[in-house]
């Protein structure tokens, strides 16, 4: 919600004229605009305000005919922006941004029709800039992208200078276009999932200009062919949760390992690369902070970083030597491609984009629509919105879907008002987009992480137990009856009793073991992968059979 309201004041100063770009309304209901044949003149009453604003239109809602402050409900002002979101696009239009602003009742005018039913206590009144053109059509070759590696080491600052063509400052300025918490800012440490993204259109890079601005992301979906979402995780040792929830929770295409060439592999980059070849995603390494050390120290950290690779039965491909054309061609669950970067001498920052450029995509849209929800925020005029990475099939704007499971077993039946994808609004959204799907039907404060969003007529089932094939990475004693690690599995994050079918499993083991939620049952389907910890990644599983 806006505080400033110099938008509110310049529309309704300016006024509603004839011929003018602004537009006056009180209320729009689906009752009373879509039918008996009011859609088509209010479609084109739209499309005739855009076009006197070259390509733009400014519409006024909560307010009277002659701009005086009316207010709605906050439920009146989200049907309003779905019936303006319908008009937009019958007109070839759509909505480019909305500001909202609260009403007390001193400051209305007039009492509007939903005052009645404003059970959140105040009313609402917003400015909607229409603009021409349709929404998004998303490209079919948008790559998403994990990171991983130790704090410290460079993999914000090297997203941040990717996604913007900046060198960095060398105090990790460009990480701050990534970072969501202002105490990360300050700290210089991420502490939770950020994101970043960039493009490509006929063989230019599309680079954000200005981060920090949320419509700055929405031009670069708006302007490339091909995009590369980064999903950046968090380093340090205390937030591994978090971590393996970026990597095992989000459909990533591939997944990007830092190494810092002044500290070189550490403990914790041995439990992020575990993790991102325990979940069969292709990997390459970059080693970063080239500009900090010699060449030789650079030669050193590469061939500990080969070692590491062969020790896990992976085989090193270095870009330097081979080239992009071979890093591309043999990228696989096996073949790991190591170059050299730096965020300040700007090393290796174009063969990344070379290579980001042309990888082909992995996932597949083939499947029912699935998708696993990681946050959850409340947007004013809009209402709860589910944000997550859509794991299969697709979905589009008035699909009627199914939220859950509750904490009791049951799905709630909720309805798709919009989506977006790094703030844009789009059609729809396919496997691998990261998006916010705004839903009706729910509050925010029921939606939590690890639910699932899936077509109401899929007949899923809550699942509290299931049968897994494991196996132990490490573990200083055996594991038995009643080990109790965190199961990441998607985006739950939950506490889970094994039951072993031999009754132990030993460190290198594999093998078949019950596993039991112990609070509350989630959406869980045969073959997903899965990762369980106990303080430090422990090992990981395949789901095979559920109950």
């Amino acid at each position: 919600m806006s505080g400033d309201r110099a938008a509110l004041r310049r529309a309704i100063a300016h006024g509603e004229r004839d011929g003018g770009h602004i537009e006056f309304k009180e209320r729009l209901s689906k009752e009373l605009h879509i039918g008996n044949g009011r859609f088509e003149s209010l479609a084109a009453q739209l499309r005739h305000r855009v076009l006197s604003g070259d390509g733009e239109a400014t519409y006024v809602v909560g307010v009277t005919d002659d701009g005086g402050i009316a207010g709605i409900s906050p439920a009146a002002f989200a049907e309003s922006m779905d019936v303006l979101s319908l008009l937009a696009a019958e007109a070839e239009a759509r909505i480019d941004e909305v500001e909202t602003w609260r009403v007390d009742g001193d400051e209305k005018e007039t009492e509007s029709e939903s005052e009645e039913s404003d059970d959140e206590g105040y009313g609402l009144v917003g400015v909607a800039r229409i603009r021409a053109g349709s929404l998004l059509e998303t490209d079919d070759d948008h790559i998403v992208v994990g990171t991983a590696g130790h704090v410290d080491h460079g993999k914000s600052t090297l997203v941040g200078s990717l996604v913007t063509g900046q060198p960095d400052d060398g105090e990790g300025g460009t990480r701050s276009y990534l970072d969501v918490q202002p105490h990360e800012v300050d700290r210089g440490l991420s502490a939770d999932l950020s994101y970043g993204v960039y493009g490509f259109r006929e063989g230019e890079v599309v680079h954000m200009e200005n981060p920090n601005r949320k419509n700055d992301r929405a031009r670069v979906v708006r302007e490339a062919d091909r995009l590369i979402s980064f999903v950046d995780t968090v380093g340090h040792e205390p937030w591994l949760r978090t971590t393996i929830r970026g990597l095992v929770g989000q459909k990533l295409d591939y997944g990007l390992l830092v190494i810092a060439a002044d500290d070189g592999p550490t403990r914790t980059t041995r439990e992020h690369l575990g993790v991102l070849l325990a979940t069969e995603l292709p990997t390459m390494v970059a080693i970063t902070k080239t500009d900090l050390v010699e060449p030789a120290r650079v030669d050193a950290v590469t061939r500990d970083v080969e070692r590491l690779l062969r020790d896990v039965g992976r085989t090193p491909l270095s870009v330097e030597r081979h080239g992009v054309d071979a890093a591309i061609e043999e990228i696989d669950e096996t073949v790991v491609p190591i170059l050299r970067t730096s965020a300040v001498s700007g090393e290796g920052l174009d063969t990344l984009d070379s290579i980001f450029e042309r990888l082909p995509k992995r996932a597949s849209d083939e499947g029912e629509f699935r998708m696993y929800i990681d946050r959850s925020y409340k947007v004013t005029g809009v209402g709860a919105v589910a944000s997550g990475t859509v794991k299969s099939g697709s979905v589009e704007a008035g699909d009627e879907l199914l939220l859950g499971p509750m904490a009791d077993g049951t799905f709630r039946e909720v309805e798709v008002r919009s989506i977006e994808m790094h703030y844009h609004r789009v059609d729809s959204a396919s496997a691998g987009r990261i998006v916010g799907i705004a839903l009706k039907g729910v509050r925010e404060e029921e939606i939590e992480r690890g639910m699932a969003l899936v077509p109401r007529e899929s007949g899923v089932e809550p699942v509290r137990e299931f049968e897994a094939e494991v196996m132990v990475l490490n573990h200083p004693t055996r594991i038995g009856d009643g080990y109790e690690p965190v199961v990441h599995v998607e985006t739950v994050s939950e506490a889970a009793v094994f039951s072993p079918r031999e009754g132990r499993l030993l460190p290198g083991d594999t093998g078949r073991t019950r596993v039991r939620f112990k609070f509350r049952p989630y959406l869980v389907e045969p073959g997903q992968r899965f990762v369980f910890r106990e303080g430090r990644s422990k090992g990981v599983g395949t789901v095979v059979d559920v109950e």
